[in-house]
This record gives structure tokens, C-alpha cells and sequence, in this order.
């Protein structure tokens, strides 16, 4: 195939693209799945109000088409007036810029709204135009910003191999790390207990029979979620949102709409005190990844937090036989509770020579702050040394 074979075209909403066909590109034969990127996810936040040009955010994504109109790759993709909901924060950047006289926003982000869940954001199928064709989505992302004198393009989130693609089409690459949990090849909880050192073990013990005093908790997916799980989930999330965030990011319909679509692929936890709900967690299950998303709770006792976010998390991960607990953004709390820390990658593109080189070399130096930080942690995990 070449060039003149296929053609871009930029959309402003997903309900311009069938459903099936995004998913064919999200979600090729053979490739893990990520719920996160699907039609059904991205596009109820649209159809929600949540990410929307009255919240900052303009879809703009970007589709690559052949013969016929058949789609052949994508990439998500908008126009962003600020940097909520990206958990790659470049707020210092923004600040850089706009006392140097620059304007920073709008700048263009390619990414999960309120998701800090790696992925591949260049979706194709596989075969021999691969490459050109994610390389396409790229060039056209980078026309896109250029033509519309936006300041930049990001791509928060990416995979290892397109850290390293980014990077050859001029992509400066940025290391952050999070905590994620790994199965083992465990086939109970007291099995992942084991393979802790002793002190941490027992403290494990500890925390969840502290939290577990006087609740119930249940797990959620399919026909048993109820609107009324979602009413008390969205209180739960608005009530920590507000305190955390500032603004909650998501509405009371963007629960309804995920529940709908995807509720084979939610797993929501929610803590009990008799019949009466006072926590919850939203998580998201992938082929082979439990994707930890939002929680929230409005009695907040000793521990709850950990049990309702990890401890049970793990728990359905070695029920399903999954490989990977991902928990979401930050928090070195997480290392004590069996999380290690895993390197993530985004990719930027400026528009401005001397920001752009400024930024180079201030990743240059974040990245061997971010690695050696990641070796510290490493060996401070909770796991036995033969473990290691």
C-alpha cells in the first residue's frame, strides 16, 4: 500500500466512527485489551458532558482511511485548554512558557480522559503497513497542532515500543513510573502472602483485618451492577473527588452509560457497614490487566482505602487468573502493599525551538532522576530476597 492509497481525516466526536470499526483497530486479533481505549469507554465521555469543549476538552481524533472509507488505524485525540485529568503534569512547562510571553494552551493531547493507564494510543492492526501507517497518525497529529498554532502535541501513557517509535519521528520521551501489582502464578491470597518477608506479611494481616472489621465487601460486574450501585458509587466519588481533585472530573451519567456498555468489563467493589454502602471502587478488567480506576467513600475508617482499592483487587485479579493489578497514578504507599514500581512513557512534541529545548534537557535530567529513584525502590519492596 502506499501513500496515495489512504488519506487522513480529523473527527470531533466518536459517534462519527461505527463502533466496530474503532474496536477493530483498538482491539486487533491476538492483542491484549485494554477497555480504557474502546469505542464504548471514549466515547461515553462525550456523550456524558465529561469530555467535552465546555470541560477543556475538543475531540479532534484522528483517523487514517483506505479504499472505501475502511478504517485503518486511529488515534484519540483533543484539543485541551489545561492539564487536568493527564497525570503527566506540565504545569511547570505551561508556567515556563506563558512568562516567557508564549501562549501554552490550547495544546493537543493524545490520551485516556481521567485515565492514567498505559496503552497504545497509535491503534492499527497488524500487517506490513504497520509502521506507516501509525508513522501517518503521528505526521497528522503534528500538522494538526502546527496548522492550528498550537504549542504542542503530548501522548501520555505509551507503550515501551512506541516510546521508541515516538522517539525516531522527533518525539522528546518522558519516564514517570507507577506501582503496579504482579501475580505470580498465585492461586490464593495467602500465596501472595508467602513470597512477603515476614514483618511485612503480618502487617498486611494487620491493615486488612482492621479495615474488614464490621464490613462486607462485595464484588460487582455484569447484570448485578444496579443504578442504585451507581448512585451510591457517584456519592462516594464525588464526595473524595471534591476533597482530592477540586472537581470531579466524571458526571452521575458517565457511570450510567459505562454500566450500560461495558458492564461485563467493570468490577466494582463496594464496602458494606450492614446493608448500608459506604465506599466503593471502579475497575476496569482487561484480557489480562484489572485496571484500578476511581474510588471514593464517605466513612472513612482505618485501612479502608487500601482494602477497598488493592488488597481487593488482588484478590478478584488471582480469582480471574489476571497477571497485572494496575492502581493508577503516584502513590508510594503502594510499595508496602506488594505494588513495585514500573517506568511509564509519554511523548512530546513542541512547537517553540527554545522551549522544546529546554524541555530536552530537563528530561534528560528527570529520566536518571526517575531511574535511579525507580533501583531505590526496587530493592525496598516487601518481597524476600530470593523473591526478587
Amino acid at each position: 500500500m502506499d501513500d496515495t492509497t489512504f488519506k487522513a481525516r480529523i473527527i470531533t466526536g466518536l459517534q462519527e466512527v461505527p463502533p466496530d470499526a474503532w474496536n477493530a483497530v483498538a482491539y486487533p486479533t491476538g492483542e491484549t485489551v485494554d477497555p480504557c481505549f474502546s469505542w464504548e469507554f471514549l466515547e461515553a465521555l462525550e456523550a456524558s458532558g465529561a469530555a467535552v469543549p465546555e470541560t477543556g476538552w475538543s475531540s479532534c481524533h484522528v483517523l487514517i482511511e483506505g479504499p472505501g472509507d475502511e478504517l485503518l488505524a486511529a488515534m484519540p485525540l483533543y484539543a485541551k485548554t489545561h492539564s487536568q485529568g493527564e497525570f503527566v503534569f506540565d504545569h511547570s512547562w505551561a508556567d515556563a512558557y506563558e512568562r516567557a510571553g508564549g501562549q501554552y494552551f490550547p495544546k493537543l493531547l493524545s490520551a485516556v480522559p481521567f485515565s492514567p493507564v498505559t496503552g497504545r494510543r497509535l491503534l492499527c492492526k497488524p500487517g506490513p503497513d504497520r509502521t506507516r501507517l501509525q508513522n501517518a497518525l503521528v505526521s497528522a497529529a503534528v500538522q494538526v497542532a502546527a496548522q492550528n498554532d498550537f504549542s504542542s502535541l503530548h501522548v501520555n501513557f505509551i507503550t515501551p515500543d512506541a516510546a521508541e517509535q515516538l522517539s525516531e519521528t522527533g518525539l522528546l520521551i518522558r519516564n514517570d513510573q507507577q506501582f503496579h501489582w504482579r501475580n505470580d502464578g498465585y492461586e490464593t491470597f495467602g500465596d501472595f502472602l508467602g513470597a512477603l518477608s515476614s514483618a511485612k506479611r503480618k502487617n498486611l494481616r494487620k491493615e486488612r483485618a482492621k479495615a474488614q472489621t464490621g464490613l462486607t465487601f462485595k464484588h460487582l460486574t455484569g447484570a448485578d451492577i444496579t443504578e442504585d450501585h451507581w448512585d451510591a458509587f457517584f456519592e462516594f466519588y464525588m464526595d473524595t473527588g471534591s476533597r482530592k481533585w477540586g472537581y470531579p472530573y466524571l458526571n452521575r451519567e458517565s457511570f450510567s452509560l459505562l454500566g450500560e456498555r461495558l458492564a461485563d468489563q467493570i468490577l466494582l467493589v463496594m464496602a458494606y457497614d450492614g446493608d448500608h454502602p459506604i465506599a466503593g471502587a471502579l475497575n476496569l478488567i482487561g484480557s489480562d490487566t484489572l485496571y484500578g480506576r476511581y474510588w471514593g467513600c464517605t466513612d472513612p475508617r482505618p485501612f479502608l482505602h487500601f482494602e477497598t482499592c488493592y488488597y481487593q483487587a488482588i484478590d478478584f485479579a488471582i480469582e480471574r487468573g489476571l497477571k497485572v493489578v494496575e492502581a493508577g497514578a503516584q502513590g508510594g504507599h503502594k510499595l508496602a502493599r506488594g505494588y513495585a514500581p514500573v517506568t511509564t512513557y509519554s511523548a512530546h512534541w513542541i512547537a517553540h525551538k527554545g522551549l522544546r529545548e529546554a524541555i530536552d534537557h530537563y528530561l534528560e535530567r528527570e529520566r536518571s532522576a526517575v531511574e535511579h529513584e525507580a533501583q531505590y525502590l526496587k530493592k525496598r519492596t516487601p518481597f524476600k530476597k530470593d523473591n526478587l
